[in-house]
């Protein structure tokens, strides 16, 4: 380079130094300001702030893009204008915008296709619910009718016989009675074709069979009677189920790990898309992962946790990939050696494993339910109308004793069940040795963790002291704790909890899952997870036995625990592949205790309040549970007169009563809730009504309502400001009020938009908004004070972080997200003119 190019570099260096510094002195608020100085350490600023920064500079023309991880891996304007060719898209970006081009055009669906689909998928509840109340009647008269416990038996275990063999047949040949054989094409949402696509997904997905199927050879069966072509010795371990079958291919040997996603379809711009996803032989999928549409892993390949592959990559043969979008690494997740575990033993496990849902699980359920019901709770009263009236005292006292037995009775004995039996189970495993699949100690450490992982307790004693006490009954080791108050939210799960070490004044929030457990496609093994002490975990981390932090981490929202190089302590951890960034910021600070003294006080005042939360919690079920008996009770006392149709309607009104009532519980809660954005103390009275609002209120039953109309209705009731003709397929909303979704937005199974964030002791809270006619791909995660413009698209796996805003029209994508090439090649999809037709 001439010294005349030099100087021309030079001079275009300082241009932009002082460009970026005014605009970086105009956000901070801070006069004058150093081009070396350091974001964070000197400056002060967190991720928010920088997150404004970024979007400052994005809106002026005249100086290059910089996105938040450019940000974290130079904080210094000298450094970051320096790096400017580095930050800049690379030529070899792997993933392009995951938007087909076909659907950008395509017509959008009116009010009266949206109001007629809403019609038909409520035709099609009324139908089945009226189907199910004739198999409910049928079948409890029928087992009824035996005399003595063995013929109630031997008829339960037919009935539960038939049972099972409708829910195995109904969503096969559903599928292929509406649908055919999937193919690559859109289906315009809101249309008759959307309401075939929608009945068959709820029928496949929504199988109780699942959870019987998952982890067992039983499940590559019942992909392959839904049209899949699954190879030998194929083990799957997540509960997400692929819908359009047809366009999956699994080879042999090939291990997929749960909570991972590889649906064949997403929806977009007001269609759904299907595609191929492809895995060769022995390719390992890990945990929490979602492969788009049009992706593949070659024979051999690896495709890592916490990772994704966007519409159009692939990964080559026995390479391993990992980040989100994936790229390659040297990290090996294969970390357990295969064992002998041939066709007769998966035989033998899947034999024995029907035999004890025909013999034991479904009659427990289909006779047992009616032998308790009647004899040990003692309610006939309530069925028979000539000794107890609807109107009368007894019944209603009747049914109290009832509700109050089975909800309390339930919860202790589920208590005691968890902290006992899995206790002893564990004893028969040994940590570090390698065991085939599908054996005994297999099925103990299944039975371990299905026992160990109910949702109730660590619901009712999460964000509050008494979740320690939970978890190391269940098996934890906490030994060395230090109370917070919030040392666990209301989600966590793990593989084993005997297994399970989390250091002193470590806190985590919700979604923690701890991988206990690793898998070939013929062998396991378990081993000890620990987290250091004084770390922080954001939401939806998956920590492998094989992580590398130590003590005094951040590890943020989706991070990608890292498992190769030196143990990381001291910093936080951002992303995916994971990168390094300031554990704290003063700012945060700020929002500490700093007295010890002052620390006892506001935790003892806090937990004052979370037992008054916990009485509330249950108090709220209680009276739910109750008013379940009653309708219950009234509709079989009505049966002798008004026959299987008062069954059906008192099924019916169950639905719509569930969601009334815990629409009701939400606005009883409005005045509890901080309804402003704010930023205060986990000590706080603010923060303690936030997590009150948590764990009273309930919206999981929502996602009985996904892909239609009635959704839409029921976010607005929670007072969600959601426009027309929302496309919802399975997003979550933490502070209803607080989040803004436009007209005609898409939002994909998996998705969330979080208002909050909680870090050590600080609690913060902004308005979200998302413009028309946006797209949250699949497991996208949207963070709070976070604005989307109209027509943007956030790909699957994404994380927006606080504090971003997304232009109008733009593709984003990655952890964290940040603007993909508008020049990389875009995924073709091609319609299916039949079956947009109607067939």
């Amino acid at each position: 380079m001439s010294s005349l190019t030099e100087a021309a570099a030079q001079s275009d260096g300082f241009t932009l130094e002082a460009a970026f510094t005014r605009v970086l002195a105009e956000v901070v608020g801070a006069e004058p300001i150093s081009a070396d100085s350091d974001f964070f350490d000197d400056l002060g600023a967190d991720s928010m702030v920088m997150a404004h920064f970024c979007a400052r500079v994005r809106k002026r023309t005249d100086l290059p893009s910089v996105s938040i991880k450019d940000v974290y891996r130079h904080p210094t304007i000298r450094s970051l204008v320096a790096a400017l060719p580095a930050v800049a898209p690379p030529a070899a970006e792997p993933s392009g915008p995951p938007v087909a081009e076909a659907a950008d055009g395509a017509p959008r669906a009116g009010t009266r296709q949206y109001v007629v689909c809403g019609v038909l998928q409520l035709l099609v509840f009324l139908g089945y619910s009226y189907l199910a109340a004739v198999v409910l009647t049928r079948g409890y008269g029928w087992v009824s009718a035996g005399s003595g416990v063995l013929a109630v038996y031997l008829r339960s275990v037919l009935a539960g016989a038939a049972v099972f063999l409708f829910l195995l047949t109904v969503p096969v040949l559903a599928k292929w009675a509406l649908i055919g054989r999937w193919k690559v094409q859109e289906i315009p949402v809101w249309g008759l074709a959307y309401v075939r696509f929608w009945l068959v997904k709820t029928l496949v997905q929504r199988n109780p069979l699942i959870l019987v199927f998952v982890g067992s050879p039983l499940y590559p069966l019942y992909l392959r009677a839904l049209g899949a072509k699954v190879g030998r010795g194929v083990a799957i371990f997540s509960l997400h189920v692929p819908v359009c079958t047809d366009l999956l291919t699994i080879g042999d040997g090939a291990v997929i790990r749960k909570d991972a996603f590889l649906n064949c379809y997403r929806a977009h711009a007001g269609v759904i898309q299907t595609g191929a996803v492809s895995l060769g032989k022995d390719a390992l999928v890990g945990e929490m992962t979602v492969l788009d549409i049009e992706t593949s892993l070659g024979d051999g390949a690896q495709l890592g946790h916490s990772s994704a592959l966007h519409a159009g990559q692939a990964v080559p043969s026995a390479e391993r990939w990992h980040g989100s979008p994936a790229q390659p690494t040297e990290v090996d997740y294969r970390t357990v050696a295969p064992a002998d575990c041939g066709p007769l033993r998966r035989a033998g496990y899947s034999v024995l494993q029907l035999g004890k849902v025909l013999a034991v699980y479904l009659p427990l359920a289909v006779g047992g339910s009616s032998l308790v019901f009647r004899e040990m709770l003692r309610v006939e009263a309530l069925l028979d109308p000539a000794t107890a009236s609807l109107t009368s005292g007894s019944f209603y006292g009747n049914a109290l004793i009832a509700a109050s037995v089975l909800y309390f009775g339930a919860l202790l004995v589920g208590l005691l069940v968890v902290v006992t039996i899995p206790r002893l189970l564990h004893l028969a495993i040994e940590p570090g040795r390698v065991y085939r699949l599908y054996g005994v100690h297999y099925s103990l450490h299944r039975l371990i963790a299905r026992m160990t992982n109910p949702k109730a307790f660590p619901f009712l004693f999460g964000d509050s002291s008494y979740i320690v006490g939970y978890l190391r009954g269940i098996g934890y080791d906490l030994s060395q704790v230090r109370q917070t108050g919030s040392n666990f939210g209301l989600a966590v799960k793990h593989e084993n909890p005997f297994l399970s070490s989390v250091g002193s004044g470590t806190m985590v929030a919700d979604g923690l899952s701890m991988m206990n457990a690793d898998y070939s496609s013929s062998s396991f093994r378990l081993s000890r997870t620990s987290i250091g002490p004084d770390n922080f975990l954001g939401n939806k981390v998956a920590y492998p036995p094989q992580g590398r932090t130590g003590a005094n981490c951040l590890l943020a929202t989706k991070v990608m625990v890292p498992m190769d190089g030196q143990i990381r302590e001291n910093v936080g951890l951002l992303g995916s592949p994971a990168f390094e960034i300031p554990r704290k910021v003063e700012r945060d600070s700020d929002l500490d205790l700093k007295s010890g003294g002052e620390l006892r006080i506001r935790l003892r005042a806090k937990n004052r309040h979370n037992l008054v939360t916990i009485a509330v919690h249950l108090l709220v079920r209680w009276v739910f549970v109750f008013a379940m008996v009653l309708v219950g009770s009234t509709a079989f006392s009505l049966y002798t007169r008004w026959g299987t149709w008062v069954v059906a309607l008192a099924s019916v009104l169950t639905v719509f009563f569930v969601i009334g009532y815990f629409v009701l519980v939400d606005r009883a809660l409005l005045p509890l809730r901080a309804l402003k954005p704010q930023g205060c103390s986990i000590y706080g009275r603010d923060f303690w009504r936030h997590e009150r609002l948590w764990k009273v209120s309930s919206v999981g039953y929502l996602m009985a309502l996904n892909g239609t109309p009635f959704k839409n209705v029921a976010w607005r009731l929670l007072g969600v400001r959601i426009g027309r003709r929302v496309f919802d397929d399975g997003c979550m909303l933490t502070e209803r009020p607080f989040t803004t979704i436009g007209d005609e937005c898409t939002l994909n199974a998996g998705t969330a938009v979080q208002c909050h964030s909680q870090e050590d002791g600080a609690f913060k809270s902004d308005l979200s908004a998302l413009g028309a006619r946006c797209t949250l791909d699949v497991g996208a995660f949207v963070h709070y004070g976070v604005t989307v413009g109209d027509g943007a698209v956030l790909a699957a796996d994404s994380f927006l972080m606080k504090g971003e805003d997304v232009p109008p029209d733009a593709h984003w994508g990655g952890n964290p997200a940040r603007e993909l090439r508008a020049d990389a090649p875009a995924v073709q999809v091609h319609r299916d003119s039949a079956l947009v037709s109607g067939r």
